[in-house]
């Protein structure tokens, strides 16, 4: 009898994000992620108690693929550079985006503990952003995210009219931080007439 196929955690995570990528993370099963290594069961409960432990680690390692998008942006300006990868990562992995984001879902639930950690200290440093308090960088970044969330739906359903190239889409995505930033300086002098 021939030795049975070892698989490691990397591997077998990796198997099941293929899934996920291709079908979504609802769609990762025990006997899907085996015929996607071309095995059995068994190396998966060798390495995972179930499937939920397994999602687990598959919603970790997309967790990182969006930090890995956003950390591949550097203009220097962070809200273009989120909103950048947030319409990449949508075109690229839209069944995931769409799964994550559009469906009824518990992945998103510590989506603050999950976001980029170095982008709040990014906004800190630009220079279009000095003079807000935390508190208004965390509403800036709130309402520029809500616009992102929108766009990046139109992107990952290609719902967006055909004259909207790339260029145009993170033109609208600039200009849109723009105002969003320039209405929160005025709400600043509002308060200090």
């Amino acid at each position: 009898m021939a030795p049975k196929k070892k698989f490691t955690k990397e591997q077998i995570i990796n198997a099941a994000f293929e899934i996920a990528k291709e079908e979504g993370i609802s769609k990762i099963t025990i006997r899907k992620v085996a015929d996607q290594l071309g095995s059995s069961i068994a190396p998966i409960y060798v390495n995972f108690k179930d499937i939920d432990e397994l999602i687990q680690e598959v919603i970790k390692k997309v967790v990182e693929l969006g930090n890995q998008v956003v950390s591949e942006q550097d203009s220097g300006r962070p809200l273009h550079d989120s909103g950048v990868a947030s319409l990449c990562f949508a075109r690229e992995y839209s069944i995931l985006f769409r799964e994550f984001v559009m469906g009824q879902n518990e992945y998103m639930r510590d989506y603050e503990k999950n976001m980029n950690p170095n982008l709040f200290d990014r906004m800190k440093e630009d220079s279009e952003l000095q003079g807000f308090t935390e508190e208004e960088l965390k509403a800036i970044l709130f309402k520029m995210r809500v616009f992102t969330t929108g766009l990046a739906v139109m992107v990952a359903n290609g719902l967006l009219p055909e004259k909207f190239t790339e260029e145009s889409v993170i033109e609208l995505l600039d200009h849109t931080a723009n105002d969003i930033i320039t209405s929160a300086r005025l709400s600043q002098q509002e308060l200090l007439d």
